[in-house]
């Protein structure tokens, strides 16, 4: 058995085991006061994004090998001093609300989409042309509101990669792949993107962005097929004439076809712990445990272990699938939840945090939103933090009641959902999937850009929609 299936198993264990652990009903988790913390809390986040940025740049094998290694010193370089100075008991309790309900849920789910889709192949004449590329992206884009982004992007970037395996120009289809799969098309749904669930556990209606982000939506997807079209056409005029695809002789076939099943169990199951309240919440070390999420976790390891038994090993095998990838955004992840526990705590101190100038920005001195700040602002953070607690800041910063963000201040609710899922394309680690979709691409040979170079493409390509978006919608 594999190393990752160990690990989440003994996730899984973990979780089933929780009540035999479980605290006090009085336990509560101890409010970090992020007005009592200086911004220097955060330089080992800083430092992480520095090194995923940098360290590849400079020495990719080095990174590569030693990656988790990096990450755990900047955990480490939070950790010791965050015991020394609050504790080891309110440490633990921070870790462990960061962990069971924060990472250990972004974990499963991701790992759960990544095995399924990984069972699902298209094999025939499948060739990158500048239609097929472009129609590929479009119905990514479409699929990606119906099974999130990161079930999207995983059951659709092998097939592209494998279009591609003889282009010589294929990385614009990657870095577009991203923008358009892995965030732009899950801004219509809950099941979208992590910042909309959360707004839908917060009460804002299932089709209540279906139905205000449809336009900008259409409008910011029509934008990136274009520009892809024309870009792709561009580089496919200057393909040296080769050898077609392997594939390119057979039939076309899809195979492995009962994860779709499976992956529309992961749907059910996601919508389960959001419209299920069972009134039963486990305290485990400060954090409560609801009891329909650990039901979710459990239903999704279920799923993935399903699509592991009934998918034939040849599917896979053809699918080139193996578990480096889920396991790099594991190990980084990991880290990036633990560092970021300050920051997101500074921010939620408001004026009274070492990031007031942030909230200065998006609230007026009378407490009304600044819709088109508060697009940009928490398009902005989202590229760089995690992208749902920075929505769940900004939601509780323009008042916290659905009723009124889905009515008078509707246009306040748009601008940080919009801005939540679509910024979160900007980097890397704006999104779940970008990572994960950078790691499938280069385990294939596909030379992906570093962090900034990364970031730089997508910002010349995104902002100049973001733009019109703000103009025209906000």
């Amino acid at each position: 058995m594999s190393a990752a299936i160990r690990a989440v198993l003994a996730a899984g264990a973990a979780l089933l085991a929780l009540p035999a652990f479980a605290l006090s009903p009085d336990g509560a988790l101890p409010a970090l006061n992020g007005a009592d913390l200086p911004l220097l809390w955060g330089a080992p986040f800083a430092g992480l994004l520095l090194s995923i940025a940098l360290v590849p740049l400079f020495s990719a094998g080095f990174w590569h090998r030693h990656y988790g290694k990096v990450a755990t010193a900047w955990a480490l370089a939070f950790l010791v001093p965050f015991t020394l100075r609050f504790g080891a008991t309110e440490t633990v309790h921070h870790l462990a609300h960061a962990f069971l309900l924060e990472y250990l849920p972004f974990v499963v789910i991701l790992f759960s989409l990544f095995t399924i889709a990984g069972g699902i192949c298209v094999r025939g004449a499948l060739v990158g042309t500048p239609a097929l590329n472009t129609g590929l992206l479009a119905l990514g884009a479409m699929l990606a509101s119906l099974m999130g982004t990161t079930g999207a992007s995983m059951l659709l970037i092998r097939p592209l990669l494998t279009a591609n395996e003889t282009r010589r120009h294929k990385v614009h289809v990657v870095v577009f792949f991203i923008l358009l799969v892995g965030n732009v098309g899950g801004a219509l749904s809950p099941l979208g993107d992590p910042p909309l669930f959360i707004g839908f556990l917060k009460g804002v209606d299932f089709f209540w962005t279906t139905r205000e982000l449809a336009r900008p939506t259409a409008l910011v997807a029509a934008g990136l097929l274009a520009i892809f079209w024309v870009v792709d056409r561009w580089f496919d005029h200057r393909e040296p004439a080769g050898m077609p695809p392997a594939s390119a002789g057979e039939r076309i076939a899809l195979e492995g076809t009962v994860n779709f099943l499976l992956i529309g169990g992961v749907v059910g199951a996601v919508l389960l712990s959001g419209l299920w309240d069972s009134r039963v919440a486990f305290n485990v070390l400060g954090a409560h445990v609801d009891l329909e999420n650990l039901v979710r976790d459990g239903l999704l390891v279920a799923l993935a272990l399903l699509s592991l038994a009934l998918t034939p090993r040849a599917v896979r095998e053809h699918n080139q699938f193996h578990w480096a990838p889920i396991i790099e955004v594991a190990k980084l992840f990991a880290v990036i939840f633990v560092t970021i526990i300050p920051v997101i705590a500074i921010l939620s101190a408001g004026r009274a945090g070492a990031l007031s100038g942030v909230i200065d920005l998006v609230v007026d001195p009378s407490g009304q939103p600044r819709n088109v700040r508060l697009f940009w602002t928490t398009g902005l953070l989202s590229a760089f933090l995690d992208n749902a607690p920075t929505y769940l800041v900004f939601f509780n910063l323009a008042g916290g009641d659905p009723r009124m963000l889905m009515g008078p201040l509707k246009d306040t609710l748009a601008a940080l959902s919009m801005g939540a899922v679509f910024f979160g394309a900007l980097t890397y680690i704006g999104n779940a999937p970008n990572f994960m979709i950078k790691a499938i691409a280069e385990d294939r040979g596909v030379e992906m850009p570093s962090f900034l170079a990364y970031a730089a493409c997508a910002a010349v390509v995104m902002l100049p929609l973001m733009a019109a978006v703000s103009v025209l919608y906000l």
